[in-house]
């Protein structure tokens, strides 16, 4: 991969790219943008030429056709090693495209609303930018192409240090990224249309499972193993998927089984609850509204197994009872709510995992 003198930027998710797009101009990188993106950058000083400019080529049918041309793919898609390529590249007036950042259109958002008819589902399918993600992805020894706002940072860092490249590993890494994220995309798509069927389907001819990973757990049941956290498209807010971690030690495999456990049983109860859980298993359980009492009720069932759990209530935390969870070692506590007073004292035991459910 030679420099990158070249970008084309469109997103959607619009976290970070303001400060990206101010950096790149900064290293002398040329911005290509449409839509959004570019009348953030141009209203806030950051230099871009317009793709309907750039490609000399009106953006037509409400925005459906905008990138899908031939300066565009051919500046992606060029090898810069094959002389054919360079060639056609010159014959037409072609300039090579080095990094690609673009994220679709809101699809899995507006299909989640209520109001959501077919027709909106149907204009939220991105077609340009699908392409032009795969086009980048498939020719990675020349293109750098960007899914996620979360490597900003690393290629900047890369075409600072590595005199304007992005060097070949991350390059093949993100375009591993790149096509999952497309992969994703198809398959809520097809999810979704499937379910939009007159003739609903009992199951699909394919089967397809577009889940997020949360994050790489350090191993899985047992030290040996290896894990992962994935979030399900289809989690509801009372999916321990949802739960905020307040503080506390990064979450363990057996932590996350535990926490949902606590949580699902917890808020089965009408009256509050607090639950004590223990390898999955609850070692007691106690209903009542004096939510300190229930608490003492459910670890003395059996203090032993309480050594060490997981504690879940169903009603905002007090500190009367975050002091006395406290007088034992606990993993974890999973609540809807902590009183502040209850949060300061859940602070001074740095370790201990706080979660808090939306």
């Amino acid at each position: 991969m030679k420099s990158v003198k070249r970008a084309l930027i469109s997103v959607s998710d619009k976290t970070g790219v303001l400060e990206f797009a101010q950096k790149l101009h900064d290293l002398g990188v040329e911005i290509l943008s449409t839509g959004g993106t570019s009348g953030l950058l141009i209203k806030n000083g950051v230099p871009v030429k317009q793709v309907s400019d750039y490609t000399g080529f009106p953006e037509m049918m409400d925005g459906r056709i905008k990138t899908l041309h031939p300066k565009i793919h051919g500046g992606i898609l060029g090898r810069r090693d094959v002389e054919g390529h360079r060639q056609s590249m010159e014959e037409h007036d072609i300039d090579p495209i080095d990094l690609v950042v673009i994220n679709l259109y809101p699809f899995e958002n507006t299909i989640a609303r209520e109001d959501c008819l077919l027709a909106d589902a149907i204009e939220n399918i991105d077609i340009g930018g699908p392409a032009m993600i795969r086009s980048a992805a498939k020719n990675f020894d020349d293109v750098a192409v960007v899914v996620s706002f979360r490597d900003y940072s690393l290629v900047l860092e890369e075409i600072e240090g590595s005199g304007g490249t992005v060097t070949r590993k991350t390059r093949m890494r993100l375009s591993r990224d790149a096509y999952a994220h497309t992969a994703r995309y198809d398959s809520l798509i097809s999810r979704y249309l499937s379910g939009q069927l007159e003739d609903k389907e009992d199951f699909a001819p394919m089967f397809h499972l577009p889940f997020e990973k949360i994050q790489t757990l350090r191993y899985g049941e047992n030290p040996h193993q290896l894990a992962a956290f994935y979030r399900d498209p289809d989690a509801s807010l009372q999916d321990i998927v949802s739960a905020q971690k307040i503080q506390g030690k990064e979450l363990s495999f057996n932590n996350i089984i535990d926490l949902e456990a606590a949580w699902q049983l917890a808020k089965d109860f009408e009256d509050g609850s607090a639950v004590v859980i223990k390898h999955t298993n609850p070692s007691g359980v106690a209903v009542g509204e004096n939510q300190l009492e229930i608490f003492i009720k459910a670890r003395e069932t059996d203090p032993i197994s309480a050594f060490g759990g997981i504690i879940g209530f169903n009603r905002k935390v007090g500190a009367n009872t975050a002091e006395e969870i406290l007088k034992n070692f606990v993993e974890a506590v999973i609540a809807p709510d902590y009183d502040e007073e209850a949060l300061k004292l859940f602070s001074g035991k740095k370790n201990i995992r706080i979660m808090k459910m939306p």
